[in-house]
């Protein structure tokens, strides 16, 4: 299984979700019914969404939230950040993930001391890749995981800061803490041990 397949599998599931809280609106594999519009080129229904193919929803994974936004180029210094960068943008947008990743590599770097600070501007290009390249030879397998568990910190604090705004997002707080933070700490850092 690679890492698509665990997002598509483990992590997201075939499940049909149409909850009218949820800002989202319709999803399956965690593909939102603006995301598969936008992919193909007209505005799809709820039924097409629930019809949402496995292979399709993978190809839509690779395009849109890997190798579209170039997070392929973290996956050769740390395949868990890389993964955890494009499970987060999946989440709340590629955008936002690679941002809050480029952020967490200056606030890292000793001012400037490990290596150059970088743009915060959410496109991962080759200087976002060198960042997290010098980081991980710098700071090794303790500093991988640090920064993986700083990157699921955040995206909790993300989700809570979306509650505090979106009363009605409260309800689905827990579950989301549960699911894209807490499970994945605990299967790295079990995994690390």
């Amino acid at each position: 299984m690679d890492a698509i397949d665990e997002l598509l599998d483990v992590i997201e599931g075939p499940e049909f979700t149409d909850d009218p809280a949820d800002s989202g609106g319709p999803t399956r594999w965690g593909i939102t019914q603006a995301t598969l519009s936008a992919r193909r080129g007209y505005q799809v229904t709820a039924q097409e969404v629930a019809e949402l193919e496995r292979s399709e929803a993978r190809q839509i994974y690779e395009d849109e939230f890997f190798y579209g936004p170039q997070l392929h180029l973290l996956e050769t210094s740390s395949a868990m950040v890389a993964w955890e960068v494009c499970d987060t943008g999946v989440n709340i947008g590629t955008a936002v993930a690679v941002t809050i990743l480029q952020r967490l590599l200056n606030g890292l770097n000793d001012r400037g001391r490990l290596y150059p600070d970088i743009v915060a501007d959410g496109i991962c290009g080759r200087q976002t890749a060198g960042a997290l390249a010098e980081f991980i030879r710098i700071r090794r397998a303790e500093g991988e995981r640090v920064l993986f568990t700083m990157l699921n910190c955040l995206q909790g604090a993300y989700y809570l800061r979306l509650a505090e705004r979106r009363e009605k997002d409260e309800r689905f707080l827990y579950g989301w803490a549960r699911a894209r933070v807490f499970q994945q700490l605990a299967d790295k850092l079990a995994e690390a041990r």
